[in-house]
């Protein structure tokens, strides 16, 4: 009997490279004005961006992960003798918890569901620390725990390029956007206590990247024995090679994940951002 893994698509886990750390990807759903998509799947994130930024779209809506979607991948991956952890977004952030929650009610002793109390690639770091854990020989009961209990330690800081999706999905007024694009404002925000929270702010990407940097190491600096990722929004990565460029002090020359931000969080913030996340010391 294996221990087996479900998250969903805010976690930016692409379906392929679930597939290949052997867990399930469940999406979000998408939609621009009446087109539907399903996360990741059937709107990959380089075709998200495009219609984010066309003009010819109306701005994007998500919606959570559906109970019964939820129960059809338990199902899926319990039917073996197999269980489960299910790490989903933050509660705070979508209905996708308490969906998985209520599926997970007919998988009692088989599926545990874990709250990540972050999204993006918070989760991620979630999931490979817990394949660690299963592949240390623990049982999902101790994993989901185990989870939970670390999942105070994630920290994710992100560098926003632009103002104005922010604007468009209603968290700031059109004034703020208008005189903070004319300042060059360059927003930091960072996923704590569940919620969306703004950190920062600076003139200019490369004082904004250098704030991000000193709250990383006001949060205790990185945890290196644990997993860490960096990611990018959009269709280029060049201003995220130039934050890691400018971060190797920081990282102490290790090396580190690159995903990319999808349609859920992306919606929010727009092309252009950069985002490190990591277990804190």
């Amino acid at each position: 009997m294996a221990v087996k893994f479900i998250i969903d698509s805010a976690s930016d886990v692409l379906p392929g490279e679930c597939k290949k750390l052997g867990a399930v990807h469940v999406p979000l759903t998408v939609r621009f004005g009446d087109k539907e998509f399903a996360d990741a799947v059937d709107l990959s994130h380089k075709k998200f961006y495009k219609m984010l930024t066309s003009g010819k779209e109306e701005h994007p809506t998500t919606s959570q992960v559906t109970p019964a979607a939820w129960a059809e991948a338990m199902e899926e991956v319990t039917k073996d003798g197999d269980t489960a952890v299910v790490i989903t977004i933050s509660s705070k952030l979508s209905g996708t918890y308490q969906s998985a929650c209520i599926a997970a009610g007919d998988f009692e002793g088989k599926v545990y569901v874990v709250d990540s109390m972050t999204a993006t690639i918070g989760e991620r770091l979630l999931l490979q620390y817990g394949i660690r854990l299963a592949n240390e020989g623990f049982d999902a009961a101790t994993i989901a725990q185990r989870l939970d209990e670390i999942k105070d330690k994630v920290r994710i800081y992100a560098r926003l390029d632009t103002l104005e999706y922010l604007k468009k999905g209603g968290r700031i007024s059109a004034a703020t956007a208008v005189v903070g694009t004319m300042l060059n404002i360059k927003p930091i925000i960072s996923v704590q206590d569940g919620v969306v929270q703004n950190v920062g702010k600076a003139r200019g990407a490369k004082m904004a990247d250098k704030q991000v940097r000193d709250l990383v190491v006001k949060a205790g600096g990185i945890d290196f024995s644990k997993p860490m990722c960096a990611a990018y929004s959009g269709l280029e990565e060049d201003n995220l090679k130039t934050f890691l460029a400018d971060s190797t002090d920081l990282l102490c020359g290790s090396e580190i994940d690159v995903a990319v931000i999808g349609s859920v969080i992306g919606t929010h913030v727009g092309p252009g951002a950069v985002a490190i996340a990591f277990f804190h010391n």
